[in-house]
This record gives C-alpha cells, sequence and structure tokens, in this order.
C-alpha cells in the first residue's frame, strides 16, 4: 500500500486499516544537498509529513511503539568527536532543520500524548538499492558504468575529497531499528560506526576493488558546498547498551556489495 504522506487523511486510513504495533518512521525528502535547491520544499514538507504520522499515532494507534528515525545532521559541526547524545542540536542544512525541527515535534507529542516512542539518530548509511543522489551509491554507480563500458580508465566525479562521515551498512542499521523498537528503550540514540572516512579514501577502496582498472578522482567545483560540516562520527555506545548493537558489515563489504548490485541494475539483471 502506499500513501503519500502529504495527506493527512490518508495517513490516518493507514494506520486505522493497519492497526501496528510497531511504527518506523523515515520519510523524508532525504537529501542534504537538493535541501539547499529546494529548502521551502524540504522544511515544509518534511515538517508537513511529521505532523501527520504522530496525529495518527495519537488518534488511531496510540499503543503503538514508534521509532522515529531522526538524523546524525542535526548536530550540525560538532564541538568534540565522537559526537553523543547529549550533544546540543545545531543543524547546518535546510534538511538538517527539518529533521531537527521533526524530531523536537516528536519529543512534545510523546511527552504530551504518552507516546510510546524512541528517537533514532543514523549516520551516514549506505547498501545495495540506495539511490545515487547519495555519495557511496553515487562512487559506485560510476564505476560500474566503466566498468560496463569496459574502460582502461574510470573518471569518477565527487564533491569535497576530504569531508569526512561515519559510514553504517545499511543492513545493521536497519537491524538497529528492529532492537528499539522492541527494546522499550527511550530517548535519542546514535546509530554509527564510530569511525568517519573521507570521500577520497571511498575513492580509493573502490580504486581497490576494480584493480588494475586505473581510477581518477576528479572535484567538480559545483559539488563543493560553501556550507559544510567536514568532520561527523558518533558515538554508539548508548546504542549498545541499550540492545547489545554493533556494527557487523565492514565498510568494504558495503562497497563491494553496492558496486555488485550496480552492475547487475546496468545489466538489466534482477
Amino acid at each position: 500500500m502506499t500513501v503519500d504522506l502529504r495527506d493527512g487523511d490518508a495517513v490516518r486510513a493507514a494506520v486505522r486499516r493497519a492497526e501496528p504495533e510497531v511504527i518506523y518512521h523515515l520519510g523524508a525528502l532525504s537529501s542534504v544537498g537538493r535541501s539547499w535547491d529546494e529548502p521551502a520544499r524540504t522544511v515544509n514538507e518534511n515538517a508537513a509529513t511529521a505532523v501527520n504520522v504522530l496525529e495518527a499515532v495519537r488518534l488511531d494507534a496510540p499503543d503503538a511503539r514508534v521509532v522515529w528515525v531522526s538524523s546524525c545532521e542535526v548536530y550540525g559541526p560538532p564541538a568534540g568527536l565522537p559526537v553523543r547524545e547529549s550533544a546540543q542540536m545545531a543543524p547546518a542544512s535546510p534538511y538538517a532543520v527539518s529533521k531537527a525541527s521533526g524530531e523536537m515535534l516528536a519529543t512534545v507529542y510523546a511527552e504530551s500524548f504518552g507516546l510510546d516512542l524512541v528517537r533514532a539518530r543514523p549516520f551516514s548509511h549506505s547498501g545495495p538499492g540506495q539511490r545515487p543522489i547519495f555519495l557511496l551509491s553515487s562512487l559506485a554507480r560510476q564505476v560500474a558504468e566503466g566498468r560496463a563500458a569496459e574502460a582502461d580508465r574510470i573518471r569518477v566525479v565527487t564533491g569535497n575529497p576530504d569531508t569526512r562521515r561515519d559510514f553504517t551498512d545499511v543492513r545493521d542499521t536497519v537491524r538497529a531499528y528492529r532492537l528499539l523498537a522492541s527494546s522499550g528503550a527511550d530517548g535519542a540514540f546514535n546509530v554509527s560506526s564510530g569511525r568517519s572516512v573521507s570521500c577520497a579514501e571511498h575513492v580509493q577502496l573502490l580504486a581497490d576493488l576494480v584493480s588494475p582498472i586505473a581510477v581518477e578522482h576528479a572535484v567538480d567545483p559545483a559539488r563543493v558546498r560553501a556550507h559544510e560540516v567536514m568532520d561527523l562520527r558518533g558515538d554508539h555506545s548508548l546504542l549498545t547498551a541499550a540492545t547489545g548493537w554493533a556494527p557487523q558489515i565492514p565498510l568494504r563489504q558495503t562497497i563491494s556489495d553496492t558496486l555488485a548490485w550496480w552492475e547487475r541494475e546496468l545489466a538489466g539483471v534482477g
């Protein structure tokens, strides 16, 4: 069943039909870069979907367990690393503002109406099936296209090569959400690896995977953001203490699996 989360009546009807025991709210316009191109749309639509989901829970599923998926972007430029959940929110993009406001609204609803709600703050995550508007998937697609063309040298284009992010495999991230759903814990929890990797290091990992094909890393000035958080990595000790979760899939496997997925996609193999 597909529902437009901007339509409050449709969201309520879907929740009534489903009679959910657990709700995972991840619906949002989720690209930091695109939020700069469409700031009003990003903030307005993400806020609207947050309100509609919370109203549906309050009115039609008040006993459901809600895993509210926020973002590490709510922290903004960190005062110290790794970032802990006690850090003050200082969002540094329209997307981050939308996620911070949604999380704050979810907290208000939980406290005001007694909702069973836990907040997850995932750091960057990737894996097979991700859209190429996100870094790792974009890099893997570019390399897969080069291999499909049987190129001797593959040109990979990125933005700032020095930005660093904390990447977790999406399969580990989903496992964290499921553990939070069943744990009974409340509050906010980082979902992170505790280690940040630069854009340039991602390109080098891909180069290692496709060697002896040469990979040329090119920086496109148009992709370099003027207002960039240069390094962001999180402390997941609270999540580990509450659920026993720890990341299991290494970054190299995530990149390898994403590259293989793109090669199948480009070849038309389902």
